[in-house]
């Protein structure tokens, strides 16, 4: 007798993926229907809007404490822009969230057959870890260092990193073992191509807090004072690190983990060596919303 392989689908349990009464995701409160295939990412709710005046036209605006969207078209493309908050603790709701809209159905709480790959593009502001590194300049993330171990809780995450950096970085640096242990994630090479023309190829560090581990000092001492020098003098294989931010990683980690294209670019508005920061960057950001709209309308 033949054996019939009969895979049994896992039904999402509600306590695992929570769903609103209206059928909306959790906690971006978005239904699958009303979220666009290329979507850019912003930290602040307030820049939702500055990117969203650059649309030719507004389907819809929602919003649940820091996540706010707007999904609309540029160019005849439609896009979606999405605030995320600080973090990468943020990130994993998002990241997880947009994927379960499009590769979970919802109805019946299973895994889709076919998956559907997502453009994500964040947009964020930066500070800058190498001296000629100019305020205004707009540095792409090729490669995120995460110090925020978010990763470390997935299964495949040495898949997803460079191991070899990731040793090289730990041994430069004398990496304090009470820390969480940094993961390497490339950025999507496709995304980096489009991207290359107007933007400066970085290695990026995503920090889990703004003061002490970006290596700042305001009443509290540094468990390595040295660490942001370390950091500075870190080479691998021809490449610094550039800056620091704090979402790029898990970004990076979870789309590679899920399937979808990931990158960040963010505006340099202060320079952490030479002790300088640029009096207003509005400029900047909105040169770089326009830039990378333009771009992302070419795509299909």
């Amino acid at each position: 007798m033949q054996k019939l392989n009969i895979k049994i689908m896992r039904v999402i349990e509600s306590s695992e993926l929570i769903i609103n009464p209206d059928g909306s995701v959790f906690h971006l409160h978005l239904k699958p229907e009303q979220l666009a295939d290329k979507v850019i990412l912003v930290g602040d709710p307030g820049r939702v809007d500055t990117v969203a005046r650059f649309f030719d036209t507004q389907e819809l605006s929602v919003s649940n404490r820091e996540f706010k969207t707007v999904t609309g078209t540029f160019k005849g493309k439609r896009i979606t822009v999405l605030s995320t908050g600080i973090g990468t603790d943020n990130i994993d709701i998002v990241v997880n969230e947009l994927d379960a809209l499009v590769n979970i159905d919802l109805k019946t709480r299973t895994e889709k057959t076919e998956k559907k790959k997502l453009t994500l593009v964040r947009l964020g502001t930066s500070g800058a870890l190498q001296p000629e590194i100019d305020l205004g300049s707009f540095v792409m993330t090729e490669i995120s260092i995460g110090f925020d171990g978010l990763l470390n809780f997935y299964a495949n995450r040495n898949k997803v990193s460079d191991l070899e950096m990731e040793e090289a970085f730990l041994k430069h640096t004398n990496w304090n073992p009470q820390c969480a242990k940094p993961y390497f994630c490339k950025s999507s090479p496709k995304l980096v191509a489009l991207f290359s023309d107007f933007t400066i190829p970085g290695v990026t560090i995503s920090a889990p807090g703004f003061y002490g581990p970006q290596g700042r000092v305001l009443r509290l001492p540094l468990a390595d004072p040295k660490l942001n020098d370390k950091i500075v003098d870190f080479t691998y294989k021809g490449r610094k690190i550039t800056n620091f931010e704090m979402e790029s990683s898990a970004i990076n980690g979870l789309s590679l983990l899920l399937g979808h294209d990931a990158v960040t670019i963010c505006t340099i508005i202060a320079n952490r060596v030479i002790k300088d920061a640029t009096k207003d960057y509005k400029p900047y950001i909105n040169s770089l919303i326009e830039k990378t709209l333009d771009k992302l309308s070419t795509l299909e």
